[in-house]
């Protein structure tokens, strides 16, 4: 078929783009390359000199080789780790700017300046930069350049990649009166390109779509509070996960020794953004849903609505703090020894007040010797006259004799146990004892349904870590028990079995090496997703990892689970109000449809007439669509749209379903053995996003899960293409 020139020549100037763009990435990637080479050289060779020092004892002034050994070793490890990463395409940007517009117009496109963009900094052998990391200072015009305020920038081009290939070029013009003639321009958008492509089961970076608002965010000062907001699809999640990714850049040594923790709604979600920061070049980061932020606990179940609402509110501080200071169940109710011909007793009255002067101001587990103290003070006072002489001279004797009686050891062992945070938190399942600890701050009805809950199943939800966590604050640790002192312990056993010579210095070395691989209980910054779903139980949580941290909260009050969001907020801002905040709005929705977000605002807009609805960019001409079936077919039917929707597009295909239909749904999407198909619950829908989506039931998911209408409103923006619901009632429709 015949061309004609002009589209030849497009087709002409467009290989010879590519061309000379491939060109310069195949550099950087083999400059990565060598630096590989070089890091895994450093790491080998560091090693070895481990090893050649500690053949026999390490002599002291050898320490400091073996110091500058680990650090070339962490160094080179770190390295090889960044330049390892996962990237799905190294070098995505490039700038051409000139000298602003007081200076002269560039007469050739080669007079103007080049600067590629990517995710790590490259620099050639003689230390020229091939490309800049994406936070550097100069990097900001590519997000930031408009037309009215190009900051000196002509064309900003975006490198479509795949690997390491180039597959397309996308630039904007911001000056077209002072590019050059033959300065060439390709494509027809990055941002729709982007938006366009098919969802996979984990989230993409943006950091070659960057958007200049998202762009102020991500980089707002360290210090203080930065808030995130905006309505659904308007890329919070990433935009938050690429300022954690600066602030590690901006202040390395703060962050990384300090710890940057992100929090997310559910494991679901986790697993979802776990690639963003490693494709970023950050591997040091800590992740945790909010039912894992608890160490050893990774709770997945959720309560029903009411019961959850119960656990969340701060009204569970109360009853929390009178459990820890209650009575132990099935403790004895008296303490009697026989001790010098005498016998000695304290009846239940009297150990209440022993008790309660032990707890007046030390927690539970660290009271024993108070509460000891004050068994023998009681004891000593009801000791006979007569007696106290000899080896009961005085009261500091009669307590040395008195707790080695068997009886006593006995008793306080059972009396006075160290109380677990979970042992604590099942004693929730008696009502008679949680009527006692609630005073007026639960009604009865909500006492018999929060025990009836507890004492219902031995798996703990996610809405219990919060109490664990208030809990274990409420109970303190127990004094750590003395130990040997392994200073001195020299010999070291090996995996292999072999036995290696260590110093003092070394062991001491190796102790702090092994404390800092730890993650660490309070963080420098906190990142919280999702934050509108937290309660005020959470948030309490939460913020103990922090307490000297800056924060980055991420949310949107309309798609909130929590049904008090003024209670929540209140909770969050009683624990954060001493920090300064800065405020940011994300204003365009990039991941729905305009068909399917105008419906989705629809439903949200009955509950919550002030809701924060952004614009949605695109228009794919598919509205959504709701099927109405018979209650006995629901499952059926899902899976039938489901089979429909996979021939419709390339990505994922979402189910989200109440979670009381999944044993009848799940079967069904199990049977269609497709990968692609992904069933979830409306929570743990939070923060996801798939190609298409099929909703089963929505007046269910209105009815049974914590939030109701706005829980909903979360399962409908979940779709960037199409959006199918299966339904038996239709109370739901707008």
């Amino acid at each position: 078929m015949d061309q004609s020139p002009t589209s030849a020549d497009h087709e002409n100037v467009e290989r010879a783009e590519l061309a000379a763009e491939q060109q310069h990435v195949d550099r950087v990637y083999d400059r990565v390359a060598e630096a590989a080479r070089s890091a895994s050289r450093i790491a080998v060779e560091g090693h070895q000199r481990g090893q050649a020092q500690n053949v026999g004892r390490v002599r002291e002034e050898e320490q400091t080789g073996l110091y500058e050994r680990d650090v070339l070793v962490f160094a080179a490890a770190r390295r090889i780790a960044e330049l390892d990463a996962e990237h799905e395409g190294l070098v995505f940007g490039r700038l051409d700017s000139d000298r602003g517009d007081d200076g002269p117009a560039a007469g050739s496109a080669a007079d103007l300046e080049k600067l590629y963009v990517g995710r790590i900094g490259v620099r050639d052998a003689e230390y020229e930069p091939l490309v800049i990391d994406w936070r550097a200072p100069a990097a900001e015009p590519f997000y930031r350049a408009t037309s009215t305020d190009r900051l000196k920038v002509v064309r900003r081009r975006v490198l479509r990649n795949k690997g390491p290939r180039i597959v397309g070029l996308e630039d904007d013009l911001l000056a077209p009166e002072r590019a050059p003639e033959d300065l060439p321009v390709m494509g027809e958008g990055a941002l729709m390109a982007s938006l366009s492509r098919a969802r996979g089961h984990t989230m993409r970076d943006i950091v070659a779509t960057i958007q200049a608002e998202q762009d102020k965010a991500i980089r707002a000062p360290a210090r203080g509070v930065t808030v995130i907001g905006g309505g659904p699809g308007t890329g919070k999640t990433v935009v938050a996960l690429h300022r954690a990714a600066y602030l590690l850049y901006s202040d390395r040594r703060r962050f990384e020794r300090g710890g940057v923790l992100v929090v997310g709604p559910s494991a679901a979600f986790m697993a979802y953004i776990e690639r963003v920061l490693p494709s970023l070049g950050e591997n040091t980061v800590s992740l945790r849903a909010v039912g894992e932020l608890v160490d050893g606990i990774k709770a997945t179940a959720v309560d029903e609505a009411q019961v959850a609402a119960l656990k969340g509110s701060l009204r569970m501080r109360g009853v929390l703090s009178r459990a820890t200071r209650d009575r132990v169940p099935n403790a004895p109710t008296t303490l009697r020894v026989f001790l010098g011909g005498a016998t000695i007793e304290l009846d239940a009255n009297q150990l209440d007040n022993v008790r309660r002067n032990a707890l007046r101001r030390t927690p539970r587990n660290r009271a024993a010797a108070e509460a000891r103290k004050g068994l023998v003070a009681a004891l000593w006072q009801r000791f006979p006259d007569d007696l106290r002489n000899g080896v009961y001279g005085d009261r500091e004797a009669f307590g040395d004799q008195v707790t080695e009686t068997p009886a006593f050891r006995t008793f306080f062992s059972q009396w006075w146990p160290v109380l677990t945070p979970e042992a604590v938190l099942r004693w929730l399942g008696d009502p008679r004892r949680l009527q006692r600890w609630s005073r007026n701050d639960l009604t009865p009805a909500e006492v018999d349904v929060l025990a009836a809950a507890v004492r219902g199943t031995s798996e703990f939800t996610i809405a219990d870590v919060a109490l664990l966590d208030e809990l274990a604050t409420l109970l303190g640790r127990p004094p750590v028990s003395e130990t040997k002192d392994e200073e001195f312990d020299w010999l070291e056993g090996l995996s292999d079995g072999v036995n290696e010579v260590l110093t003092t210095s070394e062991r001491r070395a190796r102790a702090v090496a092994a404390r800092e691989a730890e993650e660490p209980e309070e963080y420098a910054h906190v990142l919280v997703d999702e934050a509108q779903d937290l309660s005020p139980m959470q948030w309490r949580m939460v913020t103990r990892r922090g307490p000297q941290a800056s924060w980055t909260i991420v949310g949107d009050p309309a798609q909130s689970s929590w049904p008090d969001p003024d209670e929540a907020r209140a909770a969050m801002d009683s624990m954060l109000s001493h920090l300064q905040r800065h405020a940011f709005r994300l204003s365009t929705n990039y991941r729905n449809s305009a068909e399917i977000y105008s419906f989705a605002g629809e439903v949200i807009r009955q509950t919550l007439a002030d809701a924060d609805l952004p614009d949605a960019v695109r228009r794919t001409g598919v509205v959504p669509e709701h099927r109405i079936v018979d209650g006995g077919k629901v499952a059926e039917a899902a899976g039938d749209t489901a089979v429909e929707l996979l021939r419709l597009v390339e990505g994922t295909v979402g189910v989200i379903v109440p979670p009381k239909l999944r044993p009848a749904v799940d079967p069904v999407l199990a049977e269609l053995g497709d990968p692609r198909v992904v069933a979830v619950s409306p929570l743990e829908s939070k923060g996801l996003e798939y190609d298409a989506v099929v909703v089963v039931e929505p007046d269910r998911i209105v009815r049974d899960t914590l939030g109701g209408v706005r829980a909903l409103y979360v399962v409908l923006t979940r779709a960037t293409q199409r959006l199918v619901t299966v339904n038996s009632t239709t109370n739901w429709l707008p």
